[in-house]
């Protein structure tokens, strides 16, 4: 099972439309969690008052947030 398909049961916030992660142990968990799965860097970025996930994936910078309980490419603010 991809770590894509899985829940995401963290505190969220809404910043600019854009579903983030409230805090940034959270964010860093599923980090972590992608990193593995992609086999790159992944780090986290404060957008507003939430966290993101951003990397680069076959060199294209990539920026994740959440929507539907879900991991969701997102278009950084």
């Amino acid at each position: 099972m991809s770590i894509f398909s899985a829940p995401v049961f963290d505190a969220t916030v809404i910043y600019n439309g854009q579903e983030l992660f409230k805090g940034q142990g959270a964010a860093r968990g599923w980090a972590e969690k992608v990193a593995k799965e992609l086999e790159t860097e992944i780090t986290v970025e404060k957008i507003g008052t939430g966290w993101a996930l951003r990397g680069t994936v076959d060199g294209v910078d990539a920026t994740w947030g959440i929507y539907g309980q879900r991991l969701a490419r997102i278009e950084a603010s």
